[in-house]
């Protein structure tokens, strides 16, 4: 006689990402976007709005801003719907760049300042809680 083994169905396991891990997550970003900036600084790239210069600080707090949304979002959403509304998110994001009064240097930097920030972020928070 053969014994047919079937396996018992698995509960999909909630993706609850911590407080902690996300905000270290969003520090992270935040340096590694507020680099951006001043690397493109030092390269020559005014990161200026109608001749008014963004401060450096002001990238790292808009990250950590998006972040703490991006967490909240992470709790509430299913993964692959969350992965696509931080997607359209970090592209709306983007538009007020592209609209801004500045240089095309200034605006391609500021859409990749969104870019990394998302690339760093999302992933980790749509990934399973590890703490």
């Amino acid at each position: 006689m053969t014994v047919i083994t079937v396996p018992e169905p698995t509960v999909a396991t909630v993706r609850t990402p911590s407080w902690k891990s996300g905000l270290v997550t969003g520090v992270i970003a935040a340096v590694v976007t507020s680099v951006v900036a001043v690397a493109a600084r030092a390269l020559g790239i005014p990161l200026d709005i109608e001749g008014e210069a963004i401060p450096i600080l002001g990238f790292a707090q808009m990250v950590l801003l998006g972040t703490v949304i991006g967490i909240v979002l992470a709790r509430r959403l299913a993964r692959s719907t969350f992965i696509m509304t931080t997607v359209v998110l970090t592209a709306l994001s983007i538009v007020p760049d592209g609209l801004a009064d500045t240089g095309t240097a200034t605006k391609l930097t500021l859409a990749l300042t969104h870019v990394v920030a998302a690339a760093i972020v999302i992933p980790r928070l749509a990934g399973p809680a590890t703490d």
